[in-house]
């Protein structure tokens, strides 16, 4: 994202990034801004002006590019409400496998046993043998935090997808009586 308008204040998508299972790049494009950029966001998005002079892509061609790329895909990520509303494009809640709300990657808040989530870069080094992303002084990197946040799905996969299988099928039951309860 790049800050556009009065101060850089709104938020403009300016790059995706999506990777494969071992973190391979599979579709890094940048997208071209159709409001002034303000505030490159560099230290954060690592997107410079020379990126966005060289970007022709579309807000909307990228939008119906990633939807199309993760259509009928588990789609994992890090904080992806942001990304999704950032895209204006849903996913599937059962496809969804977000490492900022996976319960066991959380902690708790204060005293009150809320979950908070978690910075990608604390899990990261903490899950994945000190792998160290997010340097101070250095600009982020889209394929290192996609590559990461994957990382992270690895070494829990078996037991997440069998948390999912479990919440699944008691949605399915859920929504199966109340099929039957309206139907007597």
């Amino acid at each position: 994202m790049v800050g556009v308008g009065r101060g850089g204040k709104g938020s403009s998508v300016a790059r995706v990034t999506l990777v494969d299972w071992d973190g391979r790049i599979v579709w890094d494009e940048f997208v071209r801004q159709e409001q002034e950029v303000t505030d490159y966001r560099t230290f954060v998005s690592g997107i410079t002006p020379l990126d966005m002079e060289v970007a022709t892509l579309t807000f909307d061609e990228c939008r119906q590019k990633v939807q199309a790329l993760i259509s009928d895909k588990i789609l994992v990520g890090h904080a992806l409400k942001n990304d999704m509303r950032a895209l204006n494009i849903t996913h599937p809640w059962y496809i969804t496998r977000d490492t900022a709300k996976y319960e066991p990657f959380m902690k708790t808040r204060f005293d009150d046993a809320i979950l908070w989530p978690r910075k990608l870069k604390d899990l990261a080094f903490e899950k994945l043998q000190g792998r160290q992303i997010q340097r101070e002084g250095e600009p982020h990197s889209a394929q290192e935090d996609a590559a990461a946040a994957m990382a992270l799905y690895r070494t829990v996969r078996t037991k997440w997808e069998k948390i999912m299988d479990y919440k699944i099928s008691k949605t399915k039951e859920v929504e199966q009586k109340r099929i039957t309860t309206t139907t007597r």
